[in-house]
């Protein structure tokens, strides 16, 4: 479905449910356990390594807001200096003007089939099946979302996409799945990752020769100068941004930042915080086009989709802030039980919590301020300091404000609490009848399944007896 601004939003089922789901898959479990802690390990590393990680962390997060405070002059200057440089930029106010300005520049090229660079903000419109649906074939070319794409799967991790699967699960996928796409993955692929990685190489070799027109995102993009950035671990990134003819980019507005400089920061920030490395194997840069080197024709296609809705909430517009590294998830006990696939959305984990219900609108994603504990682990990993919990309590007061109007069993219960705890003589009785309700079931240590709407608690813990005494019971009697 789609919410606020034609985001797609998968959120059926709802996050409990999804989540419960997700627990009971032992194998799951696993697989994230093993795969956060690796990178969360690494990180913690790394970033020890820096006596001034603090002060950048800090410099992150004030050019972070200083951008967002001005947001609308750093685009109109990128929109200058893209032009000034060779390039096209294209205006998107949501998800279908976006899937339409990259369908026509594909189309208008006479070819059939693109190369794409990972990218959150094509998963987030859904680009590739906007491409399918006229007739052009989008082939991922990242490691981790070629096996999504193989497998006809989901992303479940920002930086990880595949996070959820294993080494034995990734050669059944190649093995079954590689020849639907092209060259077909050698019969004697074993799990190693060095053969898993040439069976890839193998296979994507062929589209990075062929393909005339590519597709990426951005990472970061300076105003000044008009040079856009991907960082990549691969180098699939390089080979798709210097060899198709044609480059198209589709950049989420708030990637924007004031100057090239400023990368100097960020480009220190993001490799450590997203794979524990020190800085990224592969970071392309480029300035619109250069004739002879690189591709001729180069787009840039600039992505509100709710965005600009959200810089109108003052507390919320701090997700914006997001650099995509997934540190958050990789520190969350949340997401490391029920993975990526149980927020129903492509940007899952604390970041996907606060950042998705702004996107689609709360009223489509109103369980996902609650996926969390609150723990704070998020905004101590945040390289620039978004403070997480803060947005996650106003998107829940967000959520119960909506529902304050609308009958339930819930505000009905918290209706009749209010009352009785603010009338002493109410409380009074309610810890009188609770007292001898523990009388009563007092040989039975603790109470069975509660009934109607509360067995839901009973379910799942054990619900102590109500004490024989109150407090207050037994104030008046020994004092």
């Amino acid at each position: 479905m789609k919410g606020r601004d034609n985001v797609v939003w998968l959120g059926s089922p709802t996050f409990p449910e999804a989540a419960r789901t997700a627990l009971a898959d032992t194998q799951l479990r696993h697989n994230l356990r093993k795969a956060t802690g690796t990178i969360r390990d690494k990180r913690l590393r790394v970033t020890a390594e820096l006596d001034d990680w603090e002060q950048l962390r800090e410099a992150g997060a004030s050019l972070k807001r200083e951008t967002l405070r001005h947001l609308d002059q750093h685009l109109l200057r990128l929109e200058e200096s893209v032009t000034a440089a060779g390039g096209t930029v294209h205006w998107a106010h949501d998800a279908d003007e976006a899937n339409r300005i990259v369908t026509e520049l594909v189309l208008a090229t006479g070819q059939r089939e693109v190369v794409k660079v990972k990218s959150m903000a094509t998963q987030e419109i859904a680009l590739n099946e906007a491409l399918a649906a006229a007739g052009i074939e989008a082939y991922e070319t990242d490691l981790a979302e070629l096996i999504v794409q193989l497998a006809d799967d989901r992303p479940s991790h920002i930086l990880v996409p595949a996070i959820h699967r294993n080494r034995t699960e990734i050669r059944e996928i190649f093995l079954r799945d590689m020849q639907r796409f092209g060259r077909p993955a050698p019969g004697n692929l074993t799990d190693s990752p060095a053969d898993l990685a040439e069976a890839a190489r193998l296979h994507l070799r062929e589209k990075f020769l062929r393909a005339k027109v590519a597709v990426s995102g951005a990472n970061f993009a300076a105003a000044d100068t008009g040079t856009v950035v991907v960082v990549e671990s691969e180098g699939n990134g390089r080979m798709c941004l210097t060899l198709p003819e044609t480059l198209i980019t589709v950049m989420g507005i708030e990637k924007v930042l004031p100057a090239f400089s400023d990368l100097e920061v960020f480009l220190q920030l993001l490799p450590r915080s997203s794979t524990g490395e020190r800085m990224n194997p592969y970071t392309s840069m480029w300035t619109g086009v250069t004739e002879g080197d690189g591709p001729q024709d180069f787009h840039l296609v600039l992505l509100d989709n709710g965005r600009t809705a959200t810089l109108a909430d003052t507390v919320g517009r701090e997700a914006l802030a997001c650099i995509r590294c997934s540190a958050c998830l990789n520190v969350c006990p949340v997401y490391e039980r029920t993975g990526g696939h149980a927020y129903g959305s492509v940007y899952p984990g604390p970041i996907g919590a606060v950042l998705t219900p702004q996107l689609v609108g709360a009223e489509h994603a109103a369980t996902l301020p609650f996926a969390s504990t609150l723990c704070g682990a998020c905004y101590d990993a945040c390289p620039v300091k978004i403070d997480i919990p803060e947005i996650l309590v106003h998107l829940r007061a967000q959520v119960v404000d909506a529902k304050r109007h609308r009958p339930s069993a819930e505000l009905l219960a918290m209706k009749v609490a209010g009352r009785v705890l603010s009338s002493p003589r109410l409380l009074a009785l309610g810890q009188r009848a609770g007292a001898l309700g523990g009388r009563v079931l007092g040989r039975r240590g603790q109470i069975g399944r509660l009934p109607g709407p509360l067995h839901h608690w009973s379910a799942s813990r054990d619900t102590p007896v109500p004490p024989q005494e109150s407090t207050r019971a037994w104030w008046r009697r020994t004092r």
